[in-house]
C-alpha cells in the first residue's frame, strides 16, 4: 500500500470559516513529482435515523442553501468541538425532532466525500422514542414529519428523498 501513499511537504490556509477551513498543500506523489491537493477541513457529524413506538421513521424538512432546495433528511448536525459522537447524536434528535431517545445505536461511520473533504458522518438508529419539545439552533428551521417505512421505500424510489447520508442511514437502518 505504500506505493499509494503522498508525501505531505506544505500546507496554506485558502479560508477560515464558522463551519469548515479551505486548504491547498503540496504533496509529493509516489512517483517523486509535486502536486496541489484543495480540501476542506470539516469537524465531523452525525446523523439519526428515529424510529418511533410504532415503527415509523421520524424525518426533517429543511432549505439546503447550497442547491436551492428543501430536502427530507434523518436528522443530522456537526460535531461541537471535542464532542462525543454518541452524545452529538442524542442532542441533534432533540434539538431537531423534539424526540428523547432511550436507545441509540451507532450503525456505521462514513467519508462524504472524501476526495475534497475529510468529513466523516457517524450514522445511527435511535429507538424507544419519548416526544418533548425541538429546539432547532437559532439559524436552523425545518419541519419534523413522519412517514411509516413503505413510505420511506416510495419515497427513495421515485426520487423525493435523495439526500445521500439519509439514503445510506435509513438502507442500513434496514428500513
Amino acid at each position: 500500500m505504500s506505493h499509494l501513499i503522498e508525501k505531505f511537504l506544505t500546507s496554506k490556509v485558502v479560508f477560515e470559516g464558522n463551519l469548515l477551513n479551505v486548504f491547498s498543500d503540496k504533496v509529493e506523489l509516489p512517483n517523486g513529482k509535486e502536486a496541489s491537493r484543495e480540501y476542506i477541513k470539516h469537524p465531523g457529524a452525525v446523523a439519526v435515523v428515529p424510529v418511533t413506538q410504532e415503527g415509523n421513521i421520524v424525518l426533517v424538512r429543511q432549505y439546503r442553501y447550497p442547491i436551492g432546495k428543501a430536502l427530507l433528511e434523518v436528522p443530522a448536525g456537526k460535531l461541537d468541538k471535542g464532542e462525543d459522537p454518541d452524545t452529538c447524536a442524542l442532542r441533534e434528535l432533540e434539538e431537531e425532532t423534539g424526540y428523547v431517545a432511550e436507545h441509540i445505536k451507532k450503525i456505521a461511520s462514513i467519508y462524504t466525500t472524501p476526495g475534497f473533504t475529510n468529513e466523516v458522518i457517524h450514522l445511527y438508529i435511535a429507538e424507544n422514542l419519548t416526544l418533548s419539545n425541538p429546539h432547532p439552533d437559532e439559524d436552523e428551521f425545518l419541519d419534523v414529519e413522519v412517514y411509516s417505512k413503505e413510505e420511506i421505500k416510495t419515497m427513495i424510489a421515485d426520487g423525493r428523498i435523495n439526500d445521500a447520508k439519509s439514503m445510506l442511514a435509513l438502507l442500513l437502518a434496514k428500513i
